[in-house]
């Protein structure tokens, strides 16, 4: 079947068709994912939180998500592959920046990266894609800015915030992103945004307007309980699940009744 690309991106927006895109950091979840018929398979940073069991995302290292996304890339035959740049992967230079990126690509097998950030990392961006390596924005809330936001809150809400996340939106695309994550913003400025460009907007907590949406696995599947923000829907309860069909294996074991002949050879 063939993969999933940028121009498949560009065209679903041009002819009103929803993307859609969830995270995965392994083979069985990313094959899952992309045999279910998903657009687009993200590696997000957020393995730091659901996976490694770190309170924010900003520890995650480089090598970290090559080793997540390479993993992802061997079960994703038709889903797009996209490596979320990590913090201090790409903020220190333009040279810094595109060499990490195009790591994602040579050893990580993506096809795509996404970077955080907005007008400020549009250099970047446009020397990212001058060396062929396709560009998903993020603007909203980055997670990877907490200390500097004071938290995980919705941006956009002044008349200010709403214009500077506007241009930034107008800056990286005019710098080459082929589509930008819109996180945590009020809906009808996800809306307007979505309507001002020509690419498309993937949203997460920025309301039913944009071209398409994302949500981080654990979140959907009901196995990350820590927090459950406002925009996340729970399409199903695996913890629970699997933590019955534990106690029925304990169970099991220490009545004797596991193994039996059928899991026994002779």
């Amino acid at each position: 079947m063939p993969k999933v690309t940028i121009n498949d991106f560009l065209k679903k927006k041009t002819e009103g068709q929803k993307i859609t895109m969830l995270t995965a950091y392994d083979f069985p979840f990313a094959k899952i994912v992309d045999e279910a018929g998903v657009d687009a398979i993200l590696v997000g940073d957020s393995v730091a939180m659901v996976v490694q069991g770190i309170e924010n995302t900003l520890p995650v290292t480089m090598d970290e998500m090559i080793y997540h996304t390479r993993m992802v890339s061997r079960a994703a035959e038709r889903a797009m592959v996209i490596g979320d740049m990590p913090f201090m992967s790409y903020q220190v230079s333009v040279e810094e920046a595109v060499r990490n990126a195009g790591r994602f690509i040579k050893e990580g097998g993506a096809q795509a990266i996404k970077i955080e950030g907005g007008s400020e990392v549009a250099e970047k961006v446009a020397a990212m894609v001058r060396s062929d390596i396709p560009v998903m924005a993020h603007i909203g809330l980055t997670p990877q800015s907490i200390h500097r936001m004071g938290g995980y809150k919705v941006q956009g809400r002044t008349e200010e915030a709403k214009r500077q996340l506007l241009e930034d939106a107008r800056v990286l695309q005019e710098a080459g992103a082929f589509s930008i994550v819109l996180e945590a913003i009020p809906m009808d400025l996800a809306r307007e945004i979505t309507q001002t460009l020509t690419i498309p907007t993937i949203g997460i907590g920025a309301g039913p307007y944009c071209d398409g949406q994302v949500l981080v696995i654990h979140d959907l599947l009901g196995l990350f309980d820590r927090f459950v923000p406002k925009f996340v829907k729970r399409y199903a309860n695996l913890k629970e699940q699997a933590t019955d069909a534990i106690k029925k294996y304990i169970e099991e074991v220490k009545k004797g009744d596991f193994p039996d002949e059928e899991q026994s050879f002779k």
